[in-house]
């Protein structure tokens, strides 16, 4: 009885296969001689069969031809075509059973390859949705930008309740917040590493946007500039790479319903161009645009915190170059208002009035403070050497300078209205420069080592360079000892 329960046990040890009625008859691996008929068609249709066959049937008919030799088959040779008939009868199912075994395997393939699709798009689209739900997530999430933009509007407000009257110049912002971002750096074509022009300057609560080639705004998701963070557009000119991001920057201000004015500064001789640019596509305006057309040189805006100025530049179209001027102010020595007994409230009161009856004297603001020269940035974009980029750099921290063009090149750069890199170090060390931020590449020099531009300016100028690359955070050098 144990002996016969082993058996049934190993006789059934395959669980996998569902259990069922004892087949009828012979039991045979349909699956083997699938294989092995397939097999013997495929053999069928071998030159080596082909050729085994012909040698068969010509000895065949010639030992039953000669004379002397028995004759096994004589004329008609009758078992020589009966062999045929059996195989050809055997041949055609053969054949037939390998193709639906191959049809068997094809249909299983684009099966699996159906369900592996299947399960791609199913896994794609649930990224996608958590991808989503992320960004819908951060989107609500203050970063370290707003942050600094909001401590800069309060210490702003800070400032004109204390000063109401005064000279702004005086203060100093509680958070120093400058920097240039930069959002592309190609010419005239972007490269597979450089998108179209784009420059943001954060200078403390304004956001000055220069020169907005094409996917400026998807460049400024990349490198975490918002549209609401953008006051003021400066437009140098209406070559493509300088301003073809504009209409998706100005629609995407409307879409997120930015509430305050921006100004737009632009050649007055493109104002039809900028027209078109504003509306090249329907949507729903609602951004306050105030638009600036520049039509000779000097200041285009007068602020309490910086002086915007313009200049003519030599380019083949209309061009212009900006030039932000902080205004001088001074700055208060701790030492010297100590020595006099002035602390606390006094020294708000000494800034406003410029003089303070102090321990039985008059104490004048010349005595505690030195003066404090206020900070300076130069655009410089498309131009040959001329006067005006010259007089743009003049003394400028951060002078941001195309360099279109290798030295090797300078007869092109001189066509076509551009300045080589040795050009650009000669501006920064005529003007005094502090640093020079290099850009506005031509994808002629894509393949070649990034530093040559670099070095080539770097023959006329000794002061600090910058390569400029792609979402690029350059901050503004601070002031001078």
């Amino acid at each position: 009885m144990t002996r016969f329960t082993t058996r049934r046990i190993s006789e059934r040890s395959d669980l996998s296969v569902p259990r069922g009625a004892p087949p009828m008859g012979a039991r045979y691996d349909a699956d083997a001689f699938g294989r092995f008929s397939e097999a013997i068609a495929r053999f069928l249709g071998t030159g080596r069969f082909l050729f085994g066959q012909t040698v068969i049937v010509i000895g065949w008919i010639i030992l039953n031809v000669l004379a002397g030799v028995h004759h096994w088959d004589p004329y008609p040779f009758i078992l020589l075509n009966l062999a045929f008939s059996t195989q050809a009868a055997y041949a055609a199912p053969l054949i037939l059973l390998a193709q639906n075994r191959q049809d068997d395997r094809d249909r299983a393939n684009i099966e699996r390859d159906r369900e592996v699709a299947a399960r791609t798009q199913a896994d794609t689209e649930y990224l996608a949705r958590e991808l989503a739900a992320v960004r819908l997530a951060l989107s609500d999430v203050a970063t370290t930008r707003d942050l600094e933009d909001t401590l800069s509007r309060l210490s702003k407000m800070i400032a004109d309740q204390q000063f109401p009257d005064g000279d702004r110049s005086l203060r100093v912002p509680a958070v120093a917040n400058r920097e240039l971002v930069v959002l592309g750096t190609a010419s005239q074509a972007p490269t597979r590493t450089r998108n179209h022009n784009g420059y943001f300057l954060r200078w403390d609560d304004e956001g000055l946007l220069f020169d907005p080639g094409e996917g400026t705004q998807r460049q400024m998701l990349f490198a975490g500039v918002t549209a609401s963070q953008i006051t003021r557009v400066c437009v140098t000119h209406f070559h493509g790479d300088h301003c073809l991001g504009l209409p998706g920057v100005l629609q995407r201000m409307s879409l997120d319903r930015v509430a305050h004015p921006v100004a737009a500064y632009y050649p007055g001789a493109g104002a039809e161009m900028f027209g078109r640019l504003r509306h090249a596509s329907l949507f729903h305006d609602r951004l306050t645009l105030l638009e600036h057309p520049v039509d000779g040189d000097g200041v285009v805006l007068e602020g309490p915190d910086f002086l915007l100025e313009a200049r003519a530049l030599s380019h083949l179209v209309p061009t212009v170059g900006y030039r932000l001027v902080e205004p001088d102010g001074r700055r208060m020595l701790p030492g010297e208002l100590a020595a006099r007994g002035i602390a606390g409230p006094d020294v708000g009161r000494l800034q406003r009035s410029g003089r303070l009856e102090a321990g039985g004297r008059v104490v004048t603001l010349e005595e505690v403070s030195v003066p404090r020269r206020g900070q300076r940035f130069a655009f410089v974009m498309d131009t040959r050497l001329c006067d005006a980029a010259f007089e743009l750099a003049d003394g400028a921290d951060m002078l941001v300078c195309e360099s279109t063009f290798a030295d090797a090149d300078a007869a092109l750069a001189r066509d076509y209205g551009h300045l080589t890199a040795r050009q650009a170090g000669e501006i920064a060390a005529a003007a005094g420069v502090r640093l020079l931020v290099l850009t506005h590449f031509s994808q002629r020099y894509e393949a070649e080592p990034p530093h040559r531009l670099r070095d080539e300016a770097a023959v006329a100028f000794g002061g600090e360079i910058v390569l400029a690359a792609d979402l690029d955070r350059i901050d503004v050098p601070k002031r001078a000892a």
